[in-house]
């Protein structure tokens, strides 16, 4: 058995997150010892090892109760929701991909002439400008 302490340091999750997925129901309210600790077990170790990795990998919550509700026996959920948070990580690459690619050729459409309205003001000024969409 652990207490909440050695929980945190052998996973290390800070005590007042691992009360906070206790309040949230995503891990187990271990009650307490007669001393007024809460005492944890291997099952609890795992659960808490299980929450932290899939935060690690960006999860949120929502989707982390759902791996946990199905217990493993629902497949096509699991890989729902791999392939959905896969699908919004490429999302989140794909955008600031496009803003290196815009602004890299608007760093470089001015020569710097002194006779000529800057190029790089134009487009800053001007989203039609772009060459591709970077919303």
């Amino acid at each position: 058995m652990f207490s909440i302490g050695e929980l945190s340091r052998r996973t290390g999750v800070k005590v007042t997150t691992i009360r906070f997925y206790e309040s949230k129901g995503l891990i187990a309210d271990p009650g307490r010892s007669e001393g007024g600790q809460r005492r944890y077990g291997n099952r609890e170790l795992e659960r808490l090892a299980f929450i932290r990795h899939a935060r690690d990998l960006g999860l949120p919550l929502d989707s982390i109760r759902a791996l946990i509700e199905m217990n493993g026996a629902d497949h096509s959920t699991a890989h729902g929701i791999a392939q959905e948070h896969l699908a919004d990580i490429q999302g989140r690459i794909i955008r600031p991909q496009r803003l290196e690619s815009e602004l890299s050729r608007i760093a470089t459409a001015c020569k710097g002439g002194e006779n000529a309205p800057c190029r790089i003001v134009t487009v800053f000024g001007d989203h039609a400008a772009c060459e591709a969409d970077h919303r």
